[in-house]
């Protein structure tokens, strides 16, 4: 047996030889192993990694430390076969910014404790301000949160108060007091740490990850803070490129024209903002490029519009080198939403994961550019041949804006864009509330009709604040006129001599009774948090969330976007998916289940509208029209659909075999590297799961899981995949034969 050299020997032999670029070198490899096509090795100050890239290319990467600074010394390329190396950038550091706020809890989320009688201890606070969505931490001039938010009553539990202090927001570059390295495999990954991070209030590692098989080179920090009520956004991006004759950074802009900078002015005081297409630019050089670009979701916590603020950014340093890489912007354009940015969360102690990607290519700028942008399908929901793509859940506001231009023909940009990035089927959920709402609701009906096609449907949706706890949407089946205004002795239904029958509702047995006859389905949109904080914990137990007809929730990434998260929405909606299901695994219902939505406003092309929008893949042939959607409604009800934020597919799930001993197999396709996929079960109390690792398998790959599955004790069944980028996707869960309901398979 082969034994590894130990740390304090490799480190003896790592300080032999003349440093060419700075310090010498002690770098741990006690926990690499050497594999084909992915190999490291520490030569004098110099660790140089090499590994199998895309197109029959090898890449190499040398890392050294300079004055404590982790740097690149060089990024070459070659065809495989021992072709020259292709230098395409060397002497470079990687360059990294944190601005930090406070975060406050929001009084849109403790009005709803507060009626549901929750003391609002500081715990409770703590707990939920992690959460938060209306907080702008960097918006000085705010005063009391989203305009119409009650302040809270005096000598409530609360964070401290607004306006904000100018002192709580700090603007800081990282510094490094680097003295060494680890080098980690991980399946068919190398991953490079360096300590000695300072990023403001974070502290941590600066750390590379590349993946055997494709050019794709992870750079992040990977930090945390001990303070205890941390917002912050970050830039991130690579010092010291030459910009001589030759060189250039180059992007698309938001009209998808190429755009160039070549460096012919004088030096910037600052980064330079660009609106780029698709979150990418590229550097370009005589020998090659180098695209960056952030993770295509985690990068965006949530906010009310996809509105571009600029992603990208370079920066002329002095006469001959320049800084470039991507960025967040300071606060929304629209002074409407700008009490909505809320930036991430750090509670204390969470390991926060700032990443940036690079992708290297002997290609020019258009050529690496298209090549970065197969990770997201070029931002475009991928056909899968028997699904249609679903989005919902956006505030479009259809009718009163058709009906204020005029026409009801006339096109909304909002809906151009959504079909653009690949939606087919997209669910508003317009507000009807004045005392024309039949009228305006006959006009949405109307609208509807008439912007839908045989390959795009709009769903008449809606949200509704009453009766129920909380906010929900209601998915119709077909147009439904009805209110919410049932007054005593007025019937239930109404037959009105304009527009048919009108449901006049007025409780929750009125609205479930509606839902039944009209075969139209609820979900609740952003659990546990906004004007849904402590629901649907607090009706669990109602005769209407037990209903078949409310059938789950809504899935956003954001809403306390953490970057520590192991998958999207981790940390509130992933464990409230399986907390729902213990709650109705004894009873004679089926699963609840999770619907990708946004909750957005207006948009329209340019907007960053894939990076924002989960979407759900239904089993569906065919579309439906808007006066007969039950296909849609059904196909969910039967639970035949995946949730995915779009770059991990799900076309095939299926429990497979009798008696105890089952296989849990599942068809699945990914560009980004695999991290994991999970098997998630539970006994009607306690959720448990089996994590199957699957860094060994290659990007932009596909591949038959099947894992054996013992279903004794267990009441339902789930399976999601996630990748090295936080993307993932899911199916719905199923009950298990010994649960109670007739349809369980």
């Amino acid at each position: 047996m082969t034994m590894k050299p130990s740390v304090a020997l490799l480190s003896a032999l790592l300080l032999v030889g003349a440093p060419a670029y700075g310090q010498s070198l002690i770098c741990d490899l006690g926990e690499y192993d050497s594999a084909p096509g992915l190999t490291a090795a520490v030569n004098g100050d110099t660790l140089e990694l090499n590994w199998d890239g895309d197109n029959n290319q090898e890449l190499r990467l040398r890392l050294g430390i300079r004055g404590g600074t982790p740097a690149i010394n060089d990024l070459s390329i070659r065809s495989a076969g021992g072709a020259p190396w292709v230098s395409v950038a060397g002497n470079v550091t990687p360059e990294f910014h944190v601005v930090s706020g406070f975060r406050r809890i929001t009084n849109q989320q403790l009005n709803p404790l507060r009626a549901l009688g929750v003391e609002l201890t500081p715990e409770i606070v703590d707990e939920k301000k992690w959460d938060a969505f209306w907080d702008a931490p960097l918006d000085l001039d705010q005063a009391e949160g989203r305009i119409g938010n009650p302040p809270p009553p005096e000598g409530v539990a609360h964070q401290p108060g607004l306006p904000r202090n100018p002192d709580e927001v700090r603007r800081t570059t990282a510094t490094y007091r680097a003295e060494s390295c680890q080098v980690k495999t991980n399946g068919a990954r190398l991953e490079i740490s360096f300590p000695g991070m300072e990023i403001g209030v974070f502290s941590g590692r600066l750390q590379y990850t590349v993946y055997r098989g494709t050019n794709l080179i992870r750079v992040e920090a990977v930090a945390r803070t001990e303070e205890p009520s941390v917002a912050y956004k970050y830039h991130a991006g690579l010092k010291g490129l030459p910009s001589g004759d030759g060189h250039r950074v180059v992007w698309r802009d938001l009209s998808n024209l190429w755009q160039d900078y070549r460096f012919g002015g004088t030096p910037n005081e600052g980064e330079v903002p660009l609106k780029v297409a698709n979150r990418v630019i590229v550097a370009e050089s005589p020998s090659g490029s180098i695209a960056a670009f952030p993770p295509p979701h985690t990068f965006f916590w949530t906010r009310e519009v996809e509105t571009n603020l600029g992603y990208a950014w370079y920066r002329k340093d002095g006469l001959d080198s320049f800084s470039f890489g991507i960025r967040q912007g300071e606060g929304e354009e629209n002074p409407r939403y700008q009490a909505n940015f809320s930036l991430y969360s750090a509670p204390p102690g969470t390991w926060q994961r700032m990443a940036m990607y690079l992708y290297p290519s002997p290609e020019p700028a258009p050529p690496t550019l298209e090549s970065a942008l197969a990770f997201t399908y070029g931002d475009h929901f991928k056909p899968v041949d028997g699904y249609q793509v679903m989005a919902g859940h956006f505030h479009m506001n259809v009718a009163d804006r058709l009906r204020e231009s005029g026409s009801l023909d006339t096109r909304l940009p909002d809906l151009d864009a959504l079909k653009a990035a690949g939606i087919n089927i997209v669910g508003p959920t317009d507000r009807e509330r004045g005392p024309d709402r039949l009228e305006v609701m006959a006009d949405y009906f109307e609208a509807v009709r008439r912007h839908s096609d045989t390959n795009f449907l709009i769903m008449p949706n809606e949200e509704i604040t009453a009766y129920l706890g909380g906010h929900w949407d209601i998915l119709f089946s077909h147009p439904v006129f009805w209110t919410t205004d049932r007054a005593e002795g007025q019937p239930f239904v109404e037959e009105h001599p304009t527009y048919g029958p009108i449901y006049r509702v007025g409780s929750a047995e009125d609205v479930m009774e509606m839902v039944r006859r009209e075969n139209a389905l609820i979900f609740m949109p952003h659990p546990r948090t906004k004007g849904s904080t402590g629901y649907p914990d607090a009706v669990k137990d109602t005769a209407h969330f037990i209903d078949e007809n409310y059938r789950g929730v809504g899935w956003r990434w954001g809403m306390g976007l953490d970057l520590s998260e192991q998958r999207l929405s981790d940390f509130r909606v992933m464990p409230l998916f399986d907390d729902m299901n213990n709650w109705v695994a004894d009873l004679p219902t089926p699963p609840k289940y999770l619907l990708g939505i946004t909750e957005t406003y207006a948009k329209q092309p340019g907007d960053d509208i894939y990076a924002n929008n989960p979407v759900n893949y239904l089993k569906l042939d065919t579309l439906p029209t808007p006066d007969d959607m039950s296909p849609v409604i059904n196909a969910i009800k039967r639970g035949e659909y995946f949730v995915t934020s779009g770059e991990v597919l799900i076309p095939s799930y299926e429990v497979e075999g009798t008696g105890t001993e089952r296989t849990v197999v599942a068809e699945v396709e990914w560009t980004f590297p695999l991290e994991f996929v999970e098997v998630v079960w539970g006994d009607g109390q306690e959720t448990d799961r089996q994590i199957i690792p699957a860094t060994d398998l290659p990007p932009f790959g596909s591949h038959r899981f099947e894992i054996p599955f013992n279903v004794t004790g267990k009441k339902w069944v789930r399976f999601a995949v996630w990748d090295s980028a936080g993307n993932g996707a899911f199916v719905q869960p199923i009950k298990l034969p010994d649960a109670t309901h007739p349809s369980n398979r």
